[in-house]
């Protein structure tokens, strides 16, 4: 039987081959499927070049992200008529192809925007997607805005709508990787959650009025939400942290409808409605501007913030019926058309507002400031939010119908389109700029 045994391990090595084999074909089949679906992130710094047509003027900037051992390039194309394209001016259209997750595949998706748990009957709310007039817009890459964001760090400041935002991130992410919690703190309002493979950072700074703000009554003896609001202080529990970040998204919104005491200068100039004697009540506008352009004094006069800061704008809510307090519900099931509805109202004086205060702070020049506009694309959807599917219907709590927020997924999704194109136009930006450097350095000698 001994002179059978180098038969028999000749045998079971050529099985061994073989089924070696038959596995590695498997695995270089799937490897072909999913950089079918998805580039390859790539392991470098990003290397820009530009095509120039006859004129030699840039008609094409592409960010190659180059492997040392590999020389296939993920392109990231920007033309001219997208950098000329106004992408927040558009209609929705029907898109087949999302949701790009789902509420049982990501576990970042708060509660009460989990619509589809709750039991929301319809799901045509997820599947569509934004079209600029006069171009398109690519939908989120993941493996692309992740290598296009490698070694950098992004902040969300602002609401709970900020929140809403930065976990659709991560859900539209985790098709490529899952982030670490690298929070400094327990505290669920300042959150930092790292992606280890691309050395990327997202943040979420909790700053509902972006200045300095506590409640009036604490311990709610009088049984109302009164907050004392210092309008031309900064909130330092998010300035003083914010040098850091590459990428700030700055918002706010329906905090400032809230009653409140206004303070300028340490002394009371009014309120928004709080009806208390001998106080001036103003317009929602008034303190709205001025926590807007506390923030940006902020950003312009910290000398070691080099970021770029975006201005979310406002995302209308969708109360019908009656306002959020009194039986209002958002329980339409389509977008609307550009031509049925119009911005108006404290929306559009709110909307006005931000872009009057943003454009100020753009004119001092000390720092990039970019608007993400994302206003007229969310008053649009009102078939978007939670209503009464972020929690149970037996829920013995009192919980109002959510037309502020955005179900995940849902129609905010969209804004991490409208973000990576808006980074990938940073790229061109920079390109541009340090191709005129050399011809300021002639110019000068």
């Amino acid at each position: 039987m001994e002179h059978l045994l180098p038969f028999k391990k000749t045998r079971n090595a050529k099985n061994h081959i073989k089924n070696t084999a038959v596995i590695t074909v498997i695995a270089l089949a799937l490897l072909a499927v999913i950089r079918l679906n998805y580039p390859i992130p790539q392991y470098s710094s990003p290397i820009l070049s530009i095509h120039n047509n006859n004129n030699n003027n840039p008609e094409v900037l592409s960010v190659h992200h180059v492997r040392s051992n590999n020389p296939t390039v993920d392109m990231i194309k920007i033309t001219d008529d997208q950098e000329k394209c106004d992408v927040f001016t558009g209609e929705w259209v029907p898109n087949p192809d999302a949701p790009y997750y789902t509420n049982t595949t990501c576990w970042a998706i708060h509660e009460h925007q989990n619509c589809m748990k709750y039991g929301r009957p319809d799901s045509d709310f997820m599947k569509w997607k934004w079209k600029p007039d006069g171009c398109d817009l690519q939908v989120l890459n993941p493996f692309q805005f992740l290598d296009i964001v490698r070694g950098k760090s992004l902040a969300f400041v602002g609401d709970s709508v900020g929140r809403n935002q930065m976990q659709s991130m991560i859900c539209l992410l985790s098709r490529v990787e899952y982030p670490i919690d690298v929070s400094p703190t327990t505290d669920e309002h300042f959150k930092r959650w790292k992606y280890v493979n691309y050395n990327f950072t997202m943040a979420y700074f909790w700053s509902p009025f972006l200045v300095r703000s506590n409640e009036r009554d604490p311990n709610r003896s009088t049984n109302t939400d009164l907050f004392n609001l210092y309008l031309d202080e900064y909130d330092e529990s998010w300035t003083n942290q914010i040098d850091e970040f590459d990428y700030v998204i700055l918002n706010a919104g329906h905090w400032l409808t809230r009653t409140a005491i206004y303070y300028e200068n340490r002394r009371i100039v009014g309120c928004r409605y709080c009806q208390l004697p001998n106080l001036t009540d103003l317009p929602v506008a008034y303190g709205y501007r001025r926590v807007f352009r506390t923030a940006f004094r902020s950003l312009n006069e910290r000398e070691n913030y080099k970021g770029v800061t975006f201005l979310r704008t406002f995302a209308p809510s969708h109360f019908e019926g009656g306002p959020w307090n009194a039986g209002g519900d958002c329980v339409r099931r389509r977008p609307f058309r550009s031509n049925e509805t119009v911005l108006e109202g404290l929306n559009m004086d709110m909307y006005m507002t931000q872009l009057e205060e943003f454009r100020a702070a753009e004119k001092m020049g000390k720092k990039r400031f970019r608007l993400l506009d994302t206003t007229q694309a969310m008053l649009l959807r009102p078939d978007g939010h939670p209503s009464r599917y972020g929690h149970w219907p037996n829920e013995k709590v009192t919980l109002y119908n959510d037309c502020v927020h955005w179900c995940l997924p849902g129609p905010i999704d969209t804004w991490a389109d409208l973000l990576h194109h808006m980074i990938k136009m940073e790229a061109r930006r920079w390109y541009n700029e340090r191709l005129l450097q050399p011809q300021k350095k002639k110019k000068m000698h």
